[in-house]
C-alpha cells in the first residue's frame, strides 16, 4: 500500500477542510482469463490488485459537496447535495453518480467534503473508474451507517457508471474492486453472481501488464458489434434448444450441429465463448493444483481465440503476446480487456521479471519504435478503511 499517497490525501483534506476524514482504499484489478465472457452470462477470473486510489472523505454538516482531484489539481463544488445532476466535468462524474444512485436506494446523502488520488494507471485497462465509485460509495455507507453490503455498493458503483459516466460495464470491474482477498483471484458467474476465490501464490509467478499504449478507435463499436453477433447466435440456437438463452448455456456440439445455418462468423464468436467459458474452468482447477504452467497454457488459448475466433486483437498485442512466449520464466500471457490495445497480462517467475521486462521492451521498440510501459502488481484485499494510525506515522 503507497502510505505517501494516503499521506498525501489526508495533508490536503486536513488543510482544506480542517477536520478528521474517513479514509478508504480502493484497489484496480486485473482479469487473469475469462474476456468477453461477461455480457455473455459467462465466468471471469478477476483479482485487485495494489495500484489503488486513496479517499479522505467526511460529513460536513452542510448541504455542500466539496470534492477535490488532487492528481489533477482540480476543485468541484455542488451547493445542494439534494439536487444531483451529472456535470460537465468528467471525473466528478464518476463521484457524483455514486451519490446519485444511494439516493435512489433512499439514503439521504448530505453535504460531504472528498480528495482522491491514486495510481491506478488510466487507460491501461486496470479499471481506475470502478475503484473511484467503489471507494466513495464504500466511504459514504460507512459515514452514514446506510448498511449496504459490498454487493449492494458494486451495483450502486455500476449504476453510476452506466447513468452519470454513460459507459454500459459488466458487473465485473467493481466487484473485484470489493471483494478482492490477498493473494486469491475470484471466479465470479456473470449470471448467478455466485463467486468463488482460488489461491494464487504472488511468491511464485508475479502479474506484469505490458501496455500496449495503443488505442484503437474500433474497440467500442466493434465490442457493441460482438454482443450483437453473439445474440445473433444464441437466437438461432434456441430454435433448436429452448434452454439456449445465452452462450453460457451452449455447448461446442450445439454450434457444430448447426455451423452452416450460423455461417461461420457467427460460429466463431460462439465458438470463442463457449470455449473460453470452458478454460476459466479449467484455469481454476489448475490454481487448486498448483500448476502455473497449465494455467499459462490457458492464457495462451485465450489470447489465440481473442485474435483468430472473436477478432478483437491487433498487432501490437500480438507481438506482446509472441514476445512473452519467447521469453524464460513466462507461464503465459494473453491480451486483458475488450481489444484493439490496452495491456497484455503475463505471469513471470518473480526472479525472471526484470529480464523479461527488458526483452519485451527491446521487441516492442525494434518493431514499433514505441517505449513499452510495464506494471508489477500483486494481488491484495479489496476496498476497505485505512487506519489513521498508519498514515500519520508513515508521516514521521
Amino acid at each position: 500500500m503507497s502510505t505517501t499517497l494516503a499521506q498525501a490525501v489526508y495533508s490536503e483534506f486536513q488543510q482544506r477542510f480542517a477536520y478528521e476524514p474517513l479514509l478508504v482504499r480502493a484497489p484496480g484489478r486485473v482479469n487473469l482469463i475469462g474476456e468477453h465472457t461477461d455480457y455473455n452470462g459467462g465466468f471471469v477470473l478477476p483479482a485487485a490488485v495494489d495500484k489503488e486510489i486513496f479517499f479522505a472523505v467526511g460529513l460536513n454538516g452542510g448541504t455542500t459537496i466539496r470534492l477535490v482531484a488532487h492528481d489533477l489539481g482540480e476543485t468541484f463544488e455542488l451547493a445542494d447535495a439534494a439536487a444531483i445532476s451529472p456535470s460537465t466535468t468528467d471525473w466528478a462524474n464518476y463521484l457524483l453518480g455514486v451519490a446519485a444512485q444511494l439516493q435512489q436506494r433512499g439514503v439521504a446523502v448530505p453535504g460531504f467534503d472528498c480528495v482522491f488520488s491514486g495510481n491506478i494507471p488510466i487507460g491501461a485497462g486496470m479499471s481506475s473508474s470502478a475503484a473511484v465509485e467503489c471507494g466513495l460509495a464504500f466511504a459514504l455507507d460507512q459515514l452514514l451507517h446506510a448498511g449496504l453490503d459490498k454487493m449492494a455498493l458494486a451495483h450502486v458503483a455500476q449504476k453510476a457508471e452506466h447513468t452519470y459516466a454513460g459507459v454500459q460495464s459488466g458487473i465485473m470491474d467493481q466487484f473485484a474492486s470489493l471483494f478482492g482477498h490477498e493473494g486469491q483471484v475470484i471466479r465470479l458467474d456473470c449470471r448467478s453472481l455466485d463467486y468463488t476465490y482460488f489461491p494464487f501464490d504472488t511468491q511464485a509467478a508475479r502479474i506484469v501488464l505490458c501496455n500496449s499504449g495503443v488505442k484503437h478507435s474500433l474497440a467500442s463499436s466493434e465490442y457493441n458489434t460482438r454482443r450483437q453477433e453473439c445474440e445473433r447466435g444464441v437466437a438461432l440456437l434456441q430454435q433448436h434448444y429452448p434452454d439456449v438463452t445465452s452462450l453460457r448455456d451452449a455447448t461446442l456440439a450445439q454450434l457444430e450441429a448447426h455451423r452452416a445455418e450460423l455461417g461461420d462468423l457467427i460460429f466463431r464468436r460462439c465458438a470463442y465463448v463457449v470455449q473460453e467459458n470452458a478454460r476459466v474452468e479449467a484455469a481454476t482447477q489448475h490454481l487448486e493444483a498448483g500448476d502455473l504452467a497449465a494455467f499459462g497454457q490457458e492464457m495462451y488459448a485465450s489470447h489465440a481465440g481473442l485474435r483468430d475466433d472473436y477478432e478483437v486483437s491487433c498487432v501490437e498485442l500480438d507481438v506482446l503476446v509472441e514476445a512473452a512466449q519467447a521469453a524464460p520464466g513466462v507461464f503465459g500471457a494473453r491480451m486483458m480487456g475488450g481489444g484493439f490495445g490496452g495491456c497484455t497480462i503475463n505471469l513471470v517467475a518473480p526472479e525472471q521479471v526484470e529480464p523479461f521486462i527488458a526483452s519485451v521492451s527491446a521487441v516492442y521498440q525494434q518493431r514499433f519504435g514505441l517505449t513499452l510501459e510495464t506494471y508489477q502488481t500483486t494481488i491484495v484485499a479489496g476496498v476497505g478503511a485505512v487506519s489513521q494510525e498508519l498514515v500519520m506515522s508513515s508521516d514521521q
